[in-house]
């Protein structure tokens, strides 16, 4: 006879399985974090386009000669050093431009999140002296982000979707996450997607041609490949068998990398925390109260004279920025494990960056950290300002001009579960993510 500890032990695990298999959690924290990292990389390129020669161009002081050699030697991907001509990387840096736009916007965001590694790597390996603690977070979520669902909401993908009526047939918003399948005919039938044929053509063409030539090495080709492959097996399966037990597979292997690259960015925003919170422990200045003074007397980190002589004007002031600043880091991973202590904890790390971003003028490195800490945010808060978004839509709309939510009859994306009718996740009583059971249809 199976004891009761082991029943409710198996009972547990299939519980939590179906849970991390049945849907993708934090819709809305993946999309704040598709939001904030797209726009920190798109604003960086943009303000750096008068220098992105000398930054990653063949005026670099990090030649193309040390960047080969270097990739070379740690099997690093990028596109740039493909070639050494200027006209190759002025298409390279426009390319990384517009996937960067292609992600912020939330357009085939399944497509737009690869071509946002493509670019974020490319640029990145291409001269790694030139970048700062942002550029490896951006570099490390930038990989993540390929795994994930983050186009489900505030999206235009998500918005298609509604005014489609595809709710939870399609899996990505009105991208169809599969290339070919487009908005269903009046018979049921799937129209065609001739934009998602042509992209994934396309880029197949490139791929094999890289191939071909060994510019890609077999890691890397392994990991194309496989994106590629995979959007061609979601198509075949979704066209074919539509509602079948092999489209619920694979939306359930999807929902699991989701959740796996969810964790790991929360995970490694507790270890960025954590380590430098250690770390700076161990520093006498930071534990005599005098390390914040030191980098506001250096040109390079005041943009603002005037603001860094008014905070070190007082030694009161500076000895409590420099042990809050060590507290609150050392501190925050351990929040988590009491959710209100956390949510009053984490608008003050997003303070520190947003006065970092001032005070010392590294405003890309803040806003990739703010972008990694939205992570965090409680669900019920990112409801709050969807529901906002949608009356602030709904007054700025023309009279007599319906939007994409009154076609759909659910209010707007934060009035239900997200992903419609299928189930999804609302906010619980204290701003916890929870599964909603399947709305019932009329017959």
């Amino acid at each position: 006879m199976t004891r009761w500890w082991v029943r409710r032990a198996v009972e547990a695990c299939r519980t939590a399985f179906q849970r991390v298999a049945g849907s993708a959690l934090g819709p809305y924290q993946t999309a704040v974090v598709r939001i904030g990292f797209s726009f920190t990389w798109l604003f960086f390129l943009l303000r750096e386009w008068p220098h992105r020669h000398e930054l990653y161009g063949p005026d670099s002081p990090w030649s193309w000669e040390l960047g080969r050699g270097l990739v070379d030697g740690n099997g690093a991907f990028t596109v740039l050093l493909w070639s050494d001509g200027r006209l190759w990387f002025e298409l390279v840096y426009l390319f990384a431009l517009a996937a960067s736009a292609m992600l912020l916007l939330g357009w085939r965001t399944r497509t737009a999140s690869a071509l946002f590694m493509v670019g974020v790597l490319s640029l990145q390996n291409r001269s790694i002296v030139m970048g700062d603690g942002g550029d490896n977070v951006i570099h490390l979520v930038a990989t993540y982000l390929v795994l994930t669902r983050c186009g489900l909401v505030w999206s235009l993908d998500a918005r298609n979707r509604r005014r489609r009526g595809l709710r939870d047939r399609t899996g990505e918003g009105g991208e169809a996450p599969e290339p070919g399948v487009g908005p269903l005919r009046s018979g049921g039938e799937p129209r065609r997607d001739a934009a998602g044929v042509a992209l994934w053509a396309v880029f197949g063409g490139v791929l094999l041609v890289a191939t071909v030539l060994g510019r890609l090495s077999w890691g890397w080709s392994l990991v194309f490949w496989g994106l590629w492959t995979a959007q061609a097996l979601w198509w075949a399966v979704d066209r074919q068998a539509r509602g079948s037990e092999a489209r619920a597979v694979l939306d359930a292997f999807a929902n699991l990398a989701h959740n796996g690259a969810l964790l790991v960015i929360s995970a490694e925003v507790c270890l960025i925390y954590a380590a430098a919170g250690w770390y700076k422990i161990q520093g006498s200045r930071w534990q005599d109260g005098t390390a914040v003074y030191y980098p506001l007397h250096l040109d390079y980190f005041s943009p603002w004279p005037f603001l860094a002589d008014l905070l070190v004007a007082s030694g009161l002031v500076v000895m409590l920025i420099t042990y809050a600043t060590v507290v609150v880091q050392v501190a925050f991973p351990f929040t988590l494990l009491n959710r209100r202590v956390k949510n009053l904890l984490l608008p003050l790390m997003m303070l520190e960056h947003a006065g970092m971003a001032v005070t010392l003028g590294l405003p890309f490195f803040s806003l990739a950290m703010i972008a990694a800490d939205a992570v965090f945010l409680p669900t019920a808060f990112l409801l709050w300002v969807d529901r906002g978004a949608v009356r602030l839509g709904g007054r700025l709309r023309p009279a007599g001009r319906e939007g994409p939510e009154a076609e759909d009859g659910d209010g707007g994306a934060g009035a239900g579960p997200v992903g419609g009718t299928g189930g999804g996740l609302t906010a619980g009583a204290e701003g916890l993510p929870r599964q909603t059971p399947p709305a019932r249809r009329a017959p």
